[in-house]
């Protein structure tokens, strides 16, 4: 879809089914939003709709953080105590790797 042909209304309501979708578990949807929205919040000229789709794209981009830390710092502490978890570990698991690490 181009931006540009969608009239301002429209923008900020996709904007904001994106930015809510994203409290879904579907922090995809809140990259989506920066990256497609960013422009419209903050390089164009200033239009009535443009301070909501700029407080939602900032939302956005904090939950996105906030979801790649909490991620990050999971996966780093199951990597380092797989081992000793033992049994919890293999169920918590996909794949069971093979060896001690």
């Amino acid at each position: 879809m181009n931006l540009e042909r969608v009239p301002n209304e429209e923008k900020l309501n996709l904007c904001r089914k994106y930015y809510l979708g994203g409290f879904a578990l579907l922090p995809f949807l809140w990259l989506v939003n920066v990256v497609w929205f960013f422009r419209e919040a903050f390089i164009k000229p200033a239009y009535t709709e443009q301070q909501h789709i700029k407080t939602y794209v900032k939302r956005s981009a904090l939950g996105l953080l906030l979801w790649v830390a909490v991620l990050t710092t999971w996966i780093t502490l199951f990597q380092h105590f797989r081992a000793q978890w033992g049994e919890v570990a293999d169920y918590l698991s996909f794949t069971i790797p093979l060896g001690i690490p």
